[in-house]
């Protein structure tokens, strides 16, 4: 039975499921960031752990393929790192990564938007553009958040 279940985790399979499997997350950050349920599974560790079992998975696939340490060298240069890239596993491996940190800023977003009274239209915005663009929306709702905060602070 565990030799079915590890054919079906396939690279492809794992990506299609952190890819879909982060959207309601989102969407509960979008519609109902203070709900209890949203507090719940968005807030809590839950997703991070999920999305780390799925990078420890891959990090043995890699360790099994022999070819772990290869991975160290995309600090060596660009062209390092587009080789490193270049695995489907590694490249799978920078996806959750992105994943995880990407839900984990928008969660920090959504709280701290209530605690400034932050419209939630700017708030939506910024979350979106978080979802696709990371640091672009981190800076955005930064920017935003300089206006209700009504000082700047480069620390939290």
């Amino acid at each position: 039975m565990i030799n079915n279940f590890e054919e079906y985790l396939t690279v492809e399979n794992i990506f299609l499921f952190s890819n879909w499997g982060v959207i309601p997350f989102w969407l509960l950050l979008l519609f109902f960031p203070n709900s209890p349920f949203t507090r719940f599974l968005v807030h809590s560790i839950l997703i991070p752990l999920l999305l780390g079992i799925a990078y420890i998975f891959i990090v043995y696939q890699i360790f099994l393929n022999d070819n772990f340490l290869d991975g160290f060298g995309l600090y060596l240069g660009i062209e390092n790192l587009y080789a490193v890239f270049s695995d489907e596993n590694f490249l799978l491996i920078f996806w959750l990564h992105f994943l995880s940190l990407s839900l984990f800023v928008g969660a920090w977003i959504a709280r701290d938007s209530t605690r400034y009274s932050i419209p939630r239209i700017l708030t939506a915005l910024s979350l979106i553009i978080t979802y696709f663009t990371g640091p672009l929306g981190i800076f955005l709702y930064w920017v935003i958040r300089i206006f209700f905060a009504k000082k700047i602070s480069l620390n939290e």
